[in-house]
């Protein structure tokens, strides 16, 4: 039987906030257990909750980037359930009438460009966590759990797919591309390691051709790209044999371990009438006008999408270079500044440079692009040298590499033309010059001449080689290979 994958995913971006979404308390990573944890976080008696404005305008601002409606007055509810780490025995959160509805994020799949529609995005405070590491011991000397509630409180924006992935690899790429986005819009850190962007995977298949949904099975809390696609792609796998072998597929939640590669059962799912969602009575409407909603738009940045466009339109950059290029700020701006240095019709160049030896540079230092230590005007020249065929693209990378060690020793970074001109990399572009290296390798490859004009490609390659080497890799490689075979002729 063909099956076919349904995939909805509920992400949960922790809003980048000084404090909680309903108290004062600090939302710093890292701190001593529940020493961020105050009255309201606590649900100490007679305590009321007050909203955190900063964390409305993050959902608003989220909401204009997927081009969804932003509700004029928007709910808050209490979500019943039990859990330890939920000191209220409720959690603060949004039904029937959240921040944000609807919206649509684009996605590149390959080289296919797809449109995820978006269900809602509410805002809502996260619980705190219960602690079972090996060795905690509790107060009588007994092993035990504990609860760290700093965390209680926290505010974050749930954002809800509607199920229209269809593959491990499209979830992927939503949930790379919604990582960009929010970072890029300073909503959220993105800091998965710390849990500031988690993902929840719901996942059925069904019968090719059936339009009924099978029975779905969320997968909770994964906290980076692979361990989604993984968990995804054995789950398909465990509900396609399950009920391949007459067996029937229970809704529940699941967890994912990384070490065994496969998910296992949690609890059963509840269905949100099982919450017992009504509206908080400590907490009134919020109003959102158009004046606020204006006032949040005028502070947008440009988004990735647009500048994709128009750098698609403008340089003639292909869908995957742009992508590429606006996986964050920082990257976007390097090449905005360089591709304004160097001109448009070096702008192909320089993006090829940024996402290559820029790229690695910076991946093999473990330095961020925002600290990168050559800016746009040192990298200029590279380019523009390498155009007017001053150098090869390859001496081109041997500067760089002189530039780079110069900036991280700290030493004044000297220019492009002052170490072409110290080491002698000038290429070598005259004809006379290099037909007299050419005639020299010829000379002592008889036989790569003879194995080429026997019809092997390959022997030409080699016979470029020698010349390269014989020239210090100074010889303008488009003139050897056109005289090379007027020779060869």
């Amino acid at each position: 039987m063909q099956w076919e994958v349904v995939i909805g995913l509920e992400t949960h971006a922790q809003l980048q906030t000084q404090s909680k979404i309903f108290s004062g308390a600090s939302t710093r990573f890292g701190a001593a257990p529940n020493t961020q944890a105050c009255a309201v976080d606590l649900a100490l008696p007679g305590v009321l909750p007050v909203l955190n404005r900063q964390a409305v305008e993050h959902a608003i601002r989220f909401g204009l980037a997927v081009g969804a409606k932003i509700s004029p007055a928007s709910i808050f509810a209490r979500k019943n359930y039990f859990y330890p780490d939920l000191p209220k025995g409720y959690q603060i959160s949004q039904m029937e009438i959240p921040v944000v509805v609807g919206g649509h994020l684009e996605i590149l799949v390959g080289d296919q460009i797809k449109v995820v529609d978006l269900t809602r995005a509410h805002m809502e405070e996260d619980a705190g966590k219960s602690v079972h590491e090996e060795g905690f011991i509790g107060p009588h000397g007994e092993v035990s759990s504990g609860i760290d509630l700093n965390r209680a409180g926290t505010p974050l924006l749930e954002i809800v797919t509607e199920p229209v992935m269809r593959s491990a690899a499209e979830a992927v790429a939503y949930a790379k591309t919604l990582h960009t986005l929010v970072v890029w819009l300073g909503v959220c850190d993105g800091n998965m390691q710390e849990g500031s962007f988690r993902c929840d995977a719901n996942v059925s298949v069904r019968p090719k051709g059936q339009a009924e949904f099978g029975t779905r099975c969320e997968i909770k809390n994964l906290n980076s790209f692979r361990f989604l696609e993984e968990a995804i792609q054995y789950e398909v796998r465990r509900q396609i044999e399950l009920i391949e072998d007459g067996g029937t597929v229970v809704q529940e939640t699941r967890l994912y371990d990384p070490d065994r590669g496969e998910t296992r059962s949690m609890r059963s799912k509840e269905d949100a009438n099982d919450y017992r969602y009504f509206p908080d009575p400590d907490l009134l409407p919020v109003v959102i006008d158009e004046a606020w909603i204006a006032e949040v738009r005028n502070q947008m940045p440009a988004l990735p999408a647009q500048l994709r466009e128009q750098w698609q339109t403008e340089y003639g950059l292909s869908a995957y270079d742009a992508q590429i290029l606006t996986q964050d700020r920082d990257t976007a701006k390097v090449f905005e500044e360089l591709a304004t240095i160097v001109g448009k019709s070096l702008a192909k160049a320089a993006a090829n440079f940024i996402a290559g030896e820029f790229a690695s540079a910076l991946n093999r230092a473990g330095i961020a692009v925002a600290n990168a230590p050559l800016k746009a005007e040192n990298l200029a020249p590279l380019l523009t040298r390498v155009a007017d065929g001053t150098i090869s693209n390859k001496i081109a990378k041997d500067i760089f590499a002189v530039l780079w060690e110069e900036a991280l020793a700290g030493k004044t970074i000297s220019t492009v033309d002052q170490v072409i001109d110290a080491k002698g990399l000038k290429q070598i572009s005259d004809s006379g010059a290099l037909e007299t290296i050419i005639d020299q390798v010829l000379a002592t490859n008889q036989k790569s001449v003879e194995e080429f004009r026997s019809g092997k490609e390959k022997a030409f390659n080699a016979l470029v080689g020698q010349i390269m080497k014989a020239s210090q890799g100074k010889a303008n490689p488009g003139q050897v290979n056109e005289l090379l075979r007027k020779k060869l002729g």
